[in-house]
């Protein structure tokens, strides 16, 4: 049965004292640990838009209004959401209170029919922006992010374009997404050499369906001081216990409709019946003991949560009143942890060679342990 929207109501402003934040990489700003996705925003009248669950003007003022209610001040939305409607939307959801949140948006994807409607060029660029602007209602965006690899354009010109567009004060910071270790490293290698605004943020699908990025990418983001972003933390709704190998589904899920993102499925699997286990153990749901397992992870900044109904932002949130014991994260970790892949397995080979006798290595962050064994 569904709590009724007012009680729902009063349980989110008990959030807002209890909610966690944490500095956004390298900045002096505080975001909260939960993100408000806005990919359900809007898209029910462009269905070429990137959006899931087209939701409209007035459940979107509900859902943001709640969430600012929970204590969360970080909003990330994109160009092509909604064919550009989830920022028309969440623009107008905001007005009154653009200054109680960090809001993000990105750019990249194709907005157009034409050759320059896409990408990461100057022209492109400065057209995206001035539109998210107009969209969104504001005068500046907090954090302006590329969506994803532009291979034609070169990373000098796009993190020029994006510095420009920082001392002209309509953008606040930049940050990437979907970008390899190498490609991140370049960049920031790039803004150091000509004293350009440098990314400051990460945004990477990373879940206990998904840890790809720990073989390479987190090292790097932890060297260089980055904040991490978490998207589709469920993995497109796999790991919300409405699934499992023996034929359960949720039909209105995302995950039903589209494999995305693609995942090892039977690895997947594994790692529900381990979540259902846990989560028998502290009374929770699935979903919510993948959600402390990923606040649960040092480089982890903020976990992005998409949102189609005001209960489920309610039932998200009682994530963070989970604590994982050590037996409960070693078990999430070696049923969903990926094999080694070189050439980690032979540095951490080395690395474990290289420390003195009595003291362990922490292979996780990648510096020597001090905790004599």
């Amino acid at each position: 049965m569904e709590q009724p929207k007012k009680a729902i109501s009063e349980e989110l402003k008990n959030w807002s004292i209890k909610m966690q934040y944490a500095k956004l990489g390298n900045t002096g700003v505080f975001v909260s640990r939960f993100c408000l996705g806005a990919m359900t925003f809007g898209g029910a009248d462009n269905p070429a838009g990137n959006a899931i669950g087209r939701l409209d003007q007035t459940e979107t003022d509900a859902i943001v209004g709640q969430a600012l209610d929970a204590g969360i001040n970080f909003i990330d939305t994109a160009d092509v959401y909604g064919g550009g409607n989830s920022e028309k939307l969440v623009g107008q959801a905001l007005k009154g209170k653009r200054h109680d949140v960090v809001l993000a948006t990105k750019f990249s994807g194709r907005t157009g029919p034409g050759p320059n409607q896409v990408g990461q060029s100057r022209l492109h660029m400065m057209r995206s922006l001035e539109e998210s602007l107009h969209r969104l209602q504001t005068d500046h965006i907090d954090l302006y992010q590329i969506h994803n690899l532009d291979p034609l354009t070169p990373l000098e010109e796009m993190l020029r374009s994006l510095d420009d567009a920082v001392r002209q004060g309509k953008i606040r910071y930049i940050g990437c997404s979907n970008l390899a270790a190498w490609q991140l490293m370049k960049s920031l290698g790039i803004s150091s050499r000509d004293k350009l605004s440098s990314f400051v943020s990460v945004q990477s699908f990373y879940s206990l369906a998904g840890r790809d990025i720990e073989d390479e990418l987190v090292p790097a983001i932890t060297d260089a001081g980055l904040g991490l972003l978490c998207w589709s933390p469920l993995a497109g709704g796999l790991l919300s216990g409405k699934f499992d190998r023996s034929g359960s589904t949720d039909a209105n899920s995302r995950r039903a409709k589209i494999q995305f993102p693609p995942v090892d499925q039977e690895k997947a699997f594994d790692v529900i019946e381990s979540l259902k286990t846990i989560a028998a153990r502290h009374s929770a749901s699935a979903a919510q003991i993948a959600l402390a397992w990923l606040l649960s992870r040092p480089v982890v900044t903020s976990v992005i949560v998409g949102i189609k109904k005001p209960e489920q932002l309610a039932d998200n949130l009682k994530a963070f009143d989970i604590k994982l014991s050590d037996d409960d994260l070693k078990a999430l970790d070696e049923v969903s942890r990926l094999p080694a892949r070189y050439p980690g397995w032979i540095q951490t080979y080395n690395a474990k060679a290289r420390v003195p006798q009595g003291y362990e290595y922490d292979g996780a962050s990648w510096s020597l342990g001090e905790r004599p064994v």
